[in-house]
């Protein structure tokens, strides 16, 4: 396949969001999307009162909070809460982000809780069951929380799996349909239930990498469960090897029910290990990779002359991956998602609204990962280069 034709593929969908509905009951059978416009301004409950937001996680992936706070600013952009500034780096504090929302966002139509944040400890499969029920148990006893934000594959599995009367919205998973969050692209197979389908999202992340370097072994880092396969694409990924010729070479690095020190660790001594087996590596999203472990886990990539392609976007490039798909700050995708909502909030029903999302075909690169490895950039690149980061600090002006 031709790098234009590839690229093309990132954005033969529309770049737009659409959404779902408020406290409704389960529906049996499949329902096909709706061709009905919902609107999406702003507006109070009936009885005159706001609209109450809760949020469930896993655990605290960094991705959760980037992908919340581009939700926050596309509310403020659709005139749902007053304009903000957010704080430009993670909370610490599990639930820390949550609970500066609710102290300092100022809106007419929308609450977010204090106590509406919950999570299963930091991946932890002991506590999961433990506090999904409780969640579960305010959804339908209670019935305070007139949405629910569910970040992550735990999240949306957790909720999915219950019949429920609020409208749930699923974000930041890697495979919905795969995990079993949703039956389909098309139906979520729960009136309830939203979750946003990239369609072969990391396959064509990995068809535009093999394009541009024709690798003939790449390497892959991530847990060995069906949860990490799925995180990775593993089964994506292989199949795309088969068609292309290239050999998939795997480490493997397990983040659930470990201490965050020793996921950091063990992804690092992953990457130094293939660093001399492959001649490309994908860079798979993984709790141990973060702002400390992951230029320790590039440095031997980089040392062996190894491009990378990081799966989660310009975030990792910035930091020293030499490319990915441009994410423009997750503008797009957090607008998708406040979109999302606010057709909730219309009146909208999710489970007959489509669920496909495609970003903008863009490339986010970094030219110093490139010259460190020997890779000169061609024209046709440059030209597909949304971001480029000429150091590992911040983007320099595209040429």
């Amino acid at each position: 396949m031709l790098l234009s034709a590839t690229l093309l593929a990132f954005g033969n969908l529309p770049a737009q969001a659409q959404s779902s509905a408020v406290n409704v009951p389960v529906a049996q059978g499949s329902l096909s999307p709706s061709t009905q416009v919902w609107p999406s301004d702003p507006r109070r409950k009936a009885d005159g009162t706001k609209w109450r937001l809760g949020y469930y996680e896993g655990g605290q992936y960094k991705d959760y909070e980037t992908i919340l706070k581009a939700t926050v600013r596309g509310l403020a952009a659709l005139g749902w809460i007053e304009p903000i500034s957010l704080p430009s780096a993670n909370d610490p504090q599990a639930g820390g982000f949550w609970r500066w929302l609710s102290a300092n966002v100022k809106s007419d139509y929308i609450d977010f809780p204090a106590d509406g944040y919950y999570a299963s400890g930091n991946f932890d499969k002991i506590r999961r069951p433990k506090v999904r029920a409780e969640l579960l148990q305010r959804l339908n006893e209670r019935r305070d929380l007139d949405l629910v934000l569910a970040l992550g594959t735990w999240a949306g599995q957790d909720l999915s799996s219950a019949d429920l009367r609020t409208p749930v919205v699923v974000a930041s998973t890697s495979d919905p349909v795969g995990s079993k969050i949703i039956v389909s692209e098309a139906d979520s197979g729960h009136d309830y239930l939203n979750a946003k389908v990239e369609p072969q999202r990391y396959a064509r992340q990995v068809e535009l990498f093999d394009d541009i370097f024709h690798f003939k072994r790449l390497g892959l880092v991530y847990e060995d469960s069906p949860e990490g396969r799925t995180f990775a694409a593993v089964d994506d990924i292989r199949r795309l090897g088969d068609e292309r010729s290239f050999e998939v070479v795997p480490c493997f690095a397990p983040f659930n029910d470990i201490a965050q020190e020793e996921a950091e660790a063990k992804v690092i001594a992953c990457y130094e290990d293939i660093a001399t087996k492959v001649d490309a590596v994908y860079i798979t999203v993984h709790r141990g990779l973060n702002e400390t472990s992951l230029p320790k886990a590039l440095a031997p990539l980089t040392e062996n002359r190894i491009p990378t392609f990081s799966m989660l976007g310009e975030t990792e490039v910035k930091a020293g991956a030499l490319m990915s798909v441009a994410q423009s700050d997750y503008l797009y995708v957090g607008r998708f998602h406040a979109e999302t909502i606010a057709k909730i909030f219309n009146g909208a029903l999710p489970r007959e609204l489509p669920q496909i999302w495609q970003a903008p075909a863009k490339i986010a690169l970094n030219l110093r990962t490139a010259d460190a490895i020997g890779y000169a950039p061609s024209v046709d690149i440059l030209l597909a280069t949304d971001e480029i980061f000429s150091a590992n600090q911040g983007p320099a002006t595209a040429p």
